[in-house]
């Protein structure tokens, strides 16, 4: 085997600078895709499952990838290849992402297509990604590797301060908020602005970054060249049943830690809004109950109209002084209150009951109808689509319904007929509180969130330094996750966003030896032709306990009570992540650390 030489301090920082621009999207994503789905209109309890599809990428592509680029030899290199291609598809799918309630979409195929870039943004982030992990482990010396994994975590955590900081940075020049559903431009402008640093990132790369001929490469390693490159390639099963026994050691912290960062990052916005800015909560229908049976929102029409329209009672008009009327828009004082069927002001207009009607105008106020005046006598009231639902009439069971472009009515498709309804009292609604997006408060928080995880990104670049340093890896590595630990738990118990700071400064902690400690404990454990395949093979250390996280979290966020404003408490989710990490510190003593050298037999083909 030939020894390889130390590299210079700026050969180590390149090949670990695109790391930069990646993490950006990464920070992105991770800070403000709850926030983007929660102003479409998704329910909180539904948000861990939405987080399936970024691991469950990661699960696929990684390993792929992985044992792909271990045979791969290009004129563009062996890596840098899947670096190209992932970070183009992310830059394409960062500037949709952002739009997908600005599309016109109803709030459903809003959500759908929003999950659809979400799985495209990380299955891409993942592909390029993959490559400077694999970098490091190809070209530095087990010298300089835990250098190596320090300068990668500095240029990853300044990546996140970047894509954690733009949002309320932006804020100071574009709108922090936006009409209900749609995305404010602060976050949409974030994105655009990190996919051109991205792709000036990977540039960069290709242009600093040389890598080395197949023959180098395997005697650096110590391997047949000609069994490398030509050979078949070796089963992954089989590589797991001989991977050494550290992998899985490690792969247990990895469990308990990504879990409970799955959950900071599902539920940090909300968290915040909710302790820190006293964010509003709103009721939101989620559909209706007939004869004991329930039945979703989007189901119930009322001849060709929806009863519920985006989670409220859809406006059937309005009743001023005893006199019916319909009109699509309806406006008080310069202000638009209903507009096309749905209350665009709440000011003044109390939820509307099962059988009927809340006053909004009272007496002398003036009303514009459709652009006519109307003068109130006595009162106004708003009238939905469920109180003109009259006895012995029934309500139609649409599964499938679409707006004919020519008359602008509902077509029912695949319909049956519920039970006749005697009289309106009998309907039940079913509603669910949650924190209301469309708020200064709740978008204000989104920011906020933001900078507090660029706190926890400053902190871990500091911490990361000092990781560099210490030989005792696992002393280290326990401690920093308790002291994350007890920043996870502390937010339950601070109501100051500035305090904040403090607990995600802690979490930093966590985060830096998350990043640098179990990649240089595994790599100084192998050596051989495999490494790219065992690094993705290590991934799903990382994305399986996000998926197990992922798809307990609506669950567990049940076991909780809601908040004094009837919204679900999303900061106990942070404190079940404070708990996870402490089972990772005790997890970090079971770690037997060995070096590639015993490890031969194991790695090589």
């Amino acid at each position: 085997m030939k020894a390889q030489r130390d590299l210079s301090f700026w050969k180590l920082w390149n090949l670990s600078f695109g790391f930069f621009g990646v993490q950006i999207a990464y920070a992105l994503q991770s800070s403000q895709v709850s926030r983007i789905f929660s102003t479409i209109g998704a329910d909180p309890h539904d948000l861990s499952y939405f987080w399936i599809l970024p691991p469950l990428m990661g699960l696929i592509v990684q390993p792929i990838v992985g044992s792909a680029s271990d045979r791969t030899w290009t004129r563009l290199g062996r890596r840098l290849p899947y670096l190209l291609i992932g970070a183009f598809v992310a830059i394409v799918v960062m500037c949709f992402l952002p739009n997908a309630g600005s599309l016109g979409l109803a709030i459903s195929q809003a959500i759908i297509f929003g999950l659809v870039m979400l799985m495209l943004l990380d299955t891409s982030i993942n592909m390029a990604m993959q490559p400077f992990k694999m970098l490091v482990g190809d070209m530095v010396n087990e010298r300089q590797k835990g250098l190596a994994y320090s300068i990668q975590s500095f240029l990853c955590n300044a990546g996140s301060v970047v894509g954690y900081i733009a949002p309320f940075v932006l804020a100071l020049f574009l709108s922090n908020t936006a009409p209900a559903g749609e995305v404010p431009p602060t976050v949409t402008w974030a994105f655009y602005i990190g996919a051109a640093i991205l792709a000036l990132c990977v540039v960069y790369t290709f242009a600093k970054v040389k890598e080395m001929p197949p023959h180098e490469y395997a005697q650096f390693h110590g391997i047949d060249e000609s069994k490398y490159t030509k050979g078949p390639k070796e089963n992954m099963l089989r590589l797991l049943v001989k991977a050494p026994k550290v992998f899985w050691t490690v792969g247990l912290v990895q469990f308990f830690c990504w879990a409970a960062f799955l959950y900071m990052w599902t539920y940090s916005t909300d968290a915040v809004a909710l302790q820190a800015f006293d964010a509003p909560s709103i009721q939101e229908v989620t559909g209706v109950s007939i004869d004991g049976q329930k039945y979703d929102d989007k189901y119930i029409f009322n001849k060709e109209m929806p009863v519920i329209a985006n989670g409220h009672l859809a406006i059937a008009g309005i009743e001023v002084d005893g006199n019916f009327t319909s009109p699509r828009t309806l406006v008080l004082d310069g202000d638009t209150l209903i507009a096309d069927g749905s209350i665009v002001r709440q000011a003044g207009i109390e939820k509307i009951d099962p059988s009927g009607k809340s006053a909004f105008a009272a007496e002398g106020a003036k009303l514009i109808a459709d652009g006519a005046e109307i003068t109130v006598a006595t009162s106004a009231k708003a009238v939905s689509q469920l109180s003109l639902v009259e006895p012995g009439t029934s309500l139609t069971l649409a599964h499938i319904a679409s707006i004919d472009e020519n008359t602008g009515k509902y077509v029912l498709e695949e319909t049956s007929v519920l039970p006749g309804v005697n009289s309106p009292e009998e309907i039940e609604l079913n509603y669910k509180t949650v924190l209301n997006p469309a708020t200064t408060q709740y978008q204000n928080a989104g920011d906020w969130n933001g900078n507090l995880l660029a706190v926890q990104a400053i902190a871990a670049v500091l911490w990361a330094a000092a990781l560099a340093g210490v030989r005792r890896r696992k002393a280290a590595y326990s401690l920093s996750l308790l002291i994350g630990a007890a920043g996870f738990i502390s937010v339950f118990f601070i109501h100051n966003q500035y305090v904040l700071y403090i607990s995600y400064a802690l979490m930093g902690c966590a985060w830096a030896a998350m990043l640098s400690m179990p990649f240089t404990i595994l790599t100084n454990a192998l050596s051989g032709g495999n490494i790219g395949t065992y690094l993705g093979l290590f991934n799903c250390t990382i994305t399986i306990p996000q998926i197990v996280a992922a798809l307990c979290g609506g669950a567990i966020l049940h076991c909780f009570p809601t908040a004094a404003n009837g919204a679900p408490l999303t900061v106990g989710m942070l404190v079940v992540s404070g708990v996870l990490l402490l089972l990772g510190a005790l997890a970090v003593w079971n770690i037997k650390e060995t070096f590639g050298s015993t490890q031969k037999q194991s790695t090589q083909l």
